[in-house]
């Protein structure tokens, strides 16, 4: 099957160390598009949430593109109510290990390049999740350390399933 490029954005709110940033490497190769206003996020794209409701799934719809916040868990409070008037499709990733030097092996804690990583892997464009961490020299750690359930979630049909997977791991 062809993969068809997904649109990657970043809400970037400059919370964070520049200098392992993940966010804003993957602007400098071109691999997401970055935005500082929360109002440019384009509508109706996937918003990864870890707060969201439903699981990301295969079944979503990807035309409109990704996004992921790269703001400290302490403003998020400022920007979701934001985020209500965008129209996104919240959705949550399942469970996964960082492979990211920072938080190595912790449960939920991946940068902005894993979840995007993870949500492509998930709905099947396994090579431009391949390309987005291609661009760390860990990247291939957190793929490999999420292989088995990365491709057990990417055959599953929907969020209820990807769920019962994850119930698996936890």
């Amino acid at each position: 099957m062809d993969e068809k490029e997904i649109k990657l954005f970043i809400y970037h709110a400059s919370q964070c160390d520049p200098k392992k940033c993940t966010g804003k490497k993957m602007a400098r190769f071109k691999l997401v598009k970055m935005f500082e206003r929360v109002n440019k996020i384009p509508r109706e794209s996937i918003l990864l949430d870890p707060m969201a409701e439903k699981a990301l799934s295969p079944q979503d719809s990807t035309g409109k593109g990704i996004t992921v916040l790269d703001c400290s868990w302490e403003h998020v409070e400022e920007v979701f109510p934001q985020l209500v008037r965008l129209n996104l499709q919240h959705r949550a990733l399942p469970f996964l290990v960082a492979g990211n030097p920072v938080n190595f092996g912790k449960p939920f804690k991946l940068t902005s390049a894993e979840a995007f990583a993870a949500a492509l892997y998930i709905i099947g464009n396994k090579q431009q999740a391949r390309a987005v961490m291609g661009k760390f020299n860990w990247g291939h750690t957190f793929l490999e350390l999420n292989h088995e359930p990365l491709e057990e979630y990417s055959a599953a049909k929907d969020s209820k399933e990807i769920l019962r997977i994850q119930s698996e791991y936890i």
